[in-house]
């Protein structure tokens, strides 16, 4: 089977050799023999030397050109549908096995030039063989055998053998003429894309093989013989070139000019280890252009070097090297060049992460497979410092970026000192460290930059704040591992567990080695009042030197009296730790001051605690005491003023009860308000707001996975829930003064200072009913005596004074010019019966006052609370005014200024209102006086 397939492609072979030999005239039999049979092995040898064509067999490809071809040389489509037509036949026939040869080779054959040149996209054929047909000595033997065997086969018979070819027909049976029908003449000669004739003249400039050989140098940025460069961005083309010509060379002008520029940039310096990047990467993007500038060179040498001399100026484009196919080897460089031009050009006034975004705009932003692919190739080697800084900083927690081109930035060391107050672990934690969003690059998020933040400086925290270096550098050596562009699950996968194992380590430090639950809970006992025996016997214990003013305040004697209320209650029991950073201390004080205005407690918290409890967090621990510590305060004071009034009640208040019986049930009515009123208050704080918040803060600090920042987060939280729902946080501007002013603190202070001027008021009543009572016993007294000596126990002057028991030393001579017999004159007292007129109901109308400036300042606070979104604050207001006692009072628009109640003006109207001491010291039981401050007018008794 394999021999007849031969033996069919030898007869063929033989065939066509028969066809194309034209037959010599006046040759012998013998010589054409010859001649035939070296012709048939020249042309098997080419057939068996001739390599698979530089093309891809698809089948579909070559029918597709086939179409282009007669688009291209066709006005009508119809010769195209024809062979639309032929093709589908011919992918019906299951014999032809070879359909893309057969269509590739009609192809081929459609391109060749009748003129004599080859198919465009062939190699050139050689010029010469060796074939022993040389006999003749004219040469013409040779040349007819050249032009039979061309690639793109005959391209014309030979002038002088026309007439012997055509008296050869009529001995070959007609063969020539049959053959000139079935080949239809071209009426239109292909011109080779090369431009052949272009070089015939040198009066239209350089030919294209002189422009050829200085092609290279062109595209190196050389200058050259015939394209000189006159500047870095122009090149000096030769005058009188065809258009074409010029086109191209424009064409192949960019890629050169690109160079230039780009090799300018490449070796200029940047400070930025990026940029740097960037230019290393454009510097072996610029080596591979050169290598492709090599290839092109060496196949132009190549292409010159096949001619001689004589034929280079039109036949040059045959070797396969023209100027229109250096354009399209060079299209993809240029574009490579164009982009990276693009991207110099774009990151001149970028940086470090915004440089590398700019780069990966042109990956994700664009559409051209060829500009994506390039893009990624670049951020491969542009990225690579990134990396690394970002490796440094997730596993060493140290910020390698001398140029500031990371996304984490360190603050100056000299502007952190600039603020004494701040704590030197907040300033690690806070603001040494920033995360500049702008230098984030579009290849990472900004949740990822986030937590690549936090990994960083909390690795540094570990390092620096908690004195653990140590498990920082086996940390490092144990999980550090290279990062590159383009592995995103192996990023993602080190940066979660560099995440967890730093985030568990801070916070087993700062809850085992630190203990800051344990100082967060100190802070809630002491600062917050909830170790309530130690505040009890601590205010007891204060509560003399306090009533003192405050510059006659010692430290050393608050101190020791602090020692006392530890010693004396469960606090004792507390870790010695904890105990001594306990202190107590006083604030600035103001002219008029008292002990209890500046006596405040103070816990001390050392680093890293305080990046936690920082400074802000002190000062909002201490606003909250203040008012805590005010409100126990009144609540100490009415508290000992109603077990004075009930237990006087069944002794000294029995005796006065006829005269002032209405009086002291006011009172204690009043006072049983007011209690009701602090315990409320002191309920809702310490419950409602801090035990609850309390819980909220403990939940958030010991949930999974939390972190330094969340604890940071919880506990400011926790505080403004405190200072807010406290009755603390709440601001409004005040459109008359024109500041800011709180809410709800100002009514507090003001509604507690009314509480003490009642209970010095309340200690005032029973002061003068003490009086009352002692002058009811010595009158008794003196009633006994009289009877005992047989006189009336009561005159006409007794009855009189039954009604006062002050009289005056003038008085006392007057009795006794009336023949007053008292052995006790009343006079003793040193009171006066005008001081009885003024005292009693100066006493009433101030209790009274002060009653009713209480009650419209309760209403104003209760009509506050229920319009706040709050609701605990609604549900306080619900809770003091649970029976509807109250009438709360939406308050007027800000600005109006409120109507004035009854003593108002002396409860809050300066020093003679809210400063006012209102009554004397409470009873003094160690020497058995009582003291009451005159009120009205100003007069001090003392009764024994």
């Amino acid at each position: 089977m394999g021999d007849e397939k031969a033996q069919r492609l030898d007869d063929a072979l033989s065939s066509l050799v028969d066809i194309l030999i034209p037959a010599l005239p006046e040759e012998d039999e013998a010589a054409a023999d010859e001649r035939h049979d070296d012709a048939l092995e020249l042309a098997r040898s080419i057939i068996d030397n001739h390599g698979s064509p530089a093309v891809v067999s698809d089948v579909n490809h070559a029918a597709e050109l086939i179409r282009k071809k007669f688009r291209r040389d066709n006005d009508t489509p119809d010769k195209e549908v024809q062979f639309s037509n032929l093709y589908a036949r011919l992918l019906t026939q299951p014999v032809l096995s070879q359909k893309w040869s057969i269509l590739y080779l009609l192809y081929q054959l459609a391109d060749s030039d009748p003129e004599g040149g080859g198919p465009a996209s062939d190699d050139p054929r050689p010029q010469s063989r060796n074939t022993g047909l040389g006999r003749n000595s004219d040469g013409q033997d040779e040349q007819v055998l050249n032009d039979a065997f061309a690639t793109a086969g005959l391209p014309r018979l030979p002038s002088q053998l026309h007439e012997s070819r055509q008296n050869s027909t009529s001995n070959n049976g007609g063969r020539a003429e049959r053959r000139a029908h079935q080949r239809p003449s071209r009426k239109t000669e292909k011109v080779d894309d090369s431009g052949l004739e272009l070089g015939k003249s040198n009066s239209t400039g350089p030919s294209e093989s002189a422009l050829l050989r200085d092609l290279p140098f062109t595209l190196q940025g050389l200058s050259s013989t015939n394209l000189p460069f006159t500047s870095l961005t122009t090149l000096d083309l030769p005058p009188n070139l065809p258009i074409p010509i010029i086109s191209l060379l424009h064409t192949l002008t960019e890629p050169s000019l690109l160079y230039r520029s780009l090799s300018d940039f490449v070796e200029s310096r940047d400070e930025g280890l990026i940029g740097q990047s960037l230019r290393s990467a454009i510097g072996g993007e610029l080596r591979s252009y050169l290598s492709l500038i090599s290839t092109l060179e060496g196949e132009i040498r190549r292409a010159i070097a096949s001619f001689d001399q004589n034929e280079q100026q039109g036949r040059v484009g045959k070797a396969g090297v023209t100027l229109k196919r250096c354009v399209v080897w060079t299209r993809e460089a240029t574009m490579g060049l164009r982009l990276m031009s693009l991207m110099v050009e774009e990151g001149n006034s970028r940086k470090g992460g915004q440089l590398i975004s700019m780069i990966h705009s042109f990956s994700t932003h664009h559409g051209d497979p060829f500009v994506s692919a390039f893009a990624e190739r670049m951020l491969s080697h542009v990225t690579r410092p990134f990396y690394d800084m970002l490796r440094q900083w997730i596993y060493d927690g140290e910020l390698s970026d001398p140029y500031h081109e990371f996304f984490v930035t360190e603050q100056d060391t000299h502007e952190q000192g600039e603020d004494p107050r701040r704590a030197p672990a907040t300033s690690v934690w806070e603001e040494k460290y920033k995360l500049d969003e702008t230098m984030i690059p579009s290849i990472v998020t900004e949740d990822f930059a986030k937590k690549v933040f936090l990994i960083g400086k909390s690795l540094n925290f570990i390092r620096y704040g908690c004195g653990d270096s140590a498990w920082v550098e086996a940390y490092c050596k144990e999980a550090s591992r290279e990062l590159r562009y383009g592995d995103t699950a192996t990023l993602e996968t080190s940066i979660d567990k560099a995440y967890k194992a730093t985030m568990a380590r801070l916070i087993y430090l700062m809850d085992d080695k630190f203990q800051l639950f344990e100082h967060l809970n100190a802070l809630k006992r002491y600062l917050l009042l909830g170790q309530g025996d130690f505040i009890a016997l601590l205010m007891e214990s204060l509560s003399t030197n306090l009533d003192r003013p405050a510059g006659s305040q010692y430290r050393h004697t608050l101190t020791a009296q602090l020692e006392h209320a530890i010693r004396g209650s469960n606090a004792q029991f507390d870790p010695p730790d904890i105990l001594r950073r306990l202190d107590a201390r006083l604030t600035e004080m103001e002219k008029g001051d008292t002990g209890w205005d500046v006596f405040t407690l103070e816990y001390k918290v050392d680093a890293p605690v305080d990046v936690i409890i920082t400074p802000w967090a002190n000062r909002q621990y201490l606003k909250i005491f203040n008012l805590l510590w005010r409100v126990k305060r009144v609540e100490f004071a009415l508290g000992s003023t109603w077990r004075r009034c009930m237990t006087g009640a069944r002794g000294v208040l029995a005796v006065v009860d006829a005269k002032m019986s209405r009086d002291w049930k006011t009172a204690r009515c009043c006072i049983a308000e007011m209690i009701h009123f602090v315990n409320q208050l002191q309920y809702y704080i310490l419950f409602e707001v801090i035990e609850a918040s309390w819980d909220q803060l403990d939940a958030a600090i010991h949930k999974q996975d939390c972190t330094l920042d969340d604890l940071i987060e919880a506990h400011t939280k926790y505080l403004k829930a405190i200072t807010h729902k406290g009755l603390l946080g709440s601001v409004r501007h005040n459109s008359v003064t024109g500041h800011r002013e709180d809410v709800f603190t100002a009514q507090l202070h003001e509604l507690l200072k009314i509480m003490l001027a009642y209970k010095d008021a309340v200690d005032g009543l029973y002061s003068f009913s003490v009086a009352e009572f002692t002058r009811r016993q010595e009158l008794a007294a003196k009633i006994e005596t009289r009877t005992a000596q047989g006189k009336w126990g009561l005159t006409e002057q007794d009855d009189e004074d039954l009604h006062s028991p002050i009289t005056t030393t003038a008085n006392k001579a007057a009795q006794q010019d009336h023949g007053a017999d008292s052995p006790f004159p009343v006079a003793a007292l040193g009171l006066t019966a005008a001081g009885d007129d003024a005292m009693l109901p100066a006493l009433r109308k101030r209790l009274r006052d002060l009653s009713a400036d209480f009650k419209t300042r309760v209403n104003n606070l209760l009509g506050d609370l229920l319009v706040q979104p709050d609701v605990d604050m609604k549900f306080l207001a619900v809770v003091m005014n649970f029976n509807d006692v109250y009438t709360p009072r939406k308050r007027r628009r800000e600005g109006h200024r409120e109507k004035k109640t009854p003593g108002q003006g002396e409860a809050n109207g300066g020093k003679e209102g809210a400063d006012a001491r209102v009554g004397s010291r409470a009873e003094d039981k160690g020497k058995g006086k009582e003291s009451v401050g005159a009120v009205g007018k100003g007069t001090r008794v003392s009764v024994k």
